[in-house]
C-alpha cells in the first residue's frame, strides 16, 4: 500500500468518528473532555486494526455486534434528550460521561471497523505498525475536530445546535443499528 493509500483508509476509518463528534460537540463539552475522547479515539485506531490482525474474523464479528448495539442505544438515548432539551429547554441536557469506562465504550463503538481493518490488512504486504500509527493519528485528529466543531456551532446556534446534534446522533445510531 502507498502512503496516499493508507492516509485514504486512515480518513475513512476516521469519518464515524467525526461525524458522531460533531453531534457530541454541540452538546455541553469541555476542553478536557475533547482531549480525552479524541486521544481515545486515537489509541483505539492504533490498538483495533492490531487487535484485527492477530485476532481474526470471528472475534471481530462478536465484539463488532455488542460494541454496535450498546453504542446505538447510548446515542439514540443521547439524541433524543439533545432534541428534546433543544425543544423544551424545560429539562437538564444528559452529559456523556467522560469517565474510564464511558470513554471507552464511545471509543469502541466508533473503532469497529477499525478491528475488521486489521483482519484484512493481514491479508496484504502491509507494514501494520505504521499502517495502525497513521490510522491513530488521522482518527484522533479528526475527533478533535468533529468535537471542536460541534462545539463551535453550538455556541453560535444555541439550544437549535442542540437538536441539529440529536438529530445527527440519531441517524449515526440508525446507521450502527441497521447497516447489513
Amino acid at each position: 500500500m502507498s502512503l496516499w493509500e493508507i492516509f485514504l483508509l486512515a480518513v475513512a476509518l476516521g469519518t464515524d468518528s467525526f461525524s458522531l463528534c460533531v453531534g457530541l460537540g454541540m452538546g455541553k463539552i469541555k476542553r478536557k473532555e475533547i482531549i480525552a475522547l479524541s486521544f481515545t479515539v486515537l489509541v483505539y485506531h492504533i490498538v483495533m486494526p492490531v487487535l484485527g490482525w492477530f485476532a481474526g474474523d470471528l472475534t471481530g464479528r462478536f465484539l463488532g455486534k455488542v460494541a454496535t448495539y450498546i453504542g446505538g442505544a447510548i446515542l439514540i438515548y443521547l439524541g433524543y434528550k439533545m432534541i428534546r432539551h433543544g425543544i423544551s429547554r424545560d429539562e437538564e441536557l444528559p452529559r456523556v460521561t467522560y469517565n474510564l469506562v464511558g470513554l471507552l465504550l464511545i471509543g469502541l463503538s466508533v473503532s469497529m471497523d477499525a478491528l475488521s481493518v486489521g483482519f484484512t490488512l493481514g491479508t496484504v504486504k502491509v507494514n501494520l505498525w505504521f499502517v495502525a500509527l497513521i490510522t491513530g493519528v488521522v482518527a484522533g485528529v479528526m475527533t478533535l475536530s468533529g468535537l471542536w466543531l460541534g462545539r463551535r456551532v453550538s455556541k453560535v446556534f444555541g439550544d437549535r445546535a442542540q437538536i441539529v446534534g440529536g438529530l445527527i446522533l440519531l441517524l449515526i445510531a440508525g446507521k450502527l443499528l441497521f447497516r447489513g
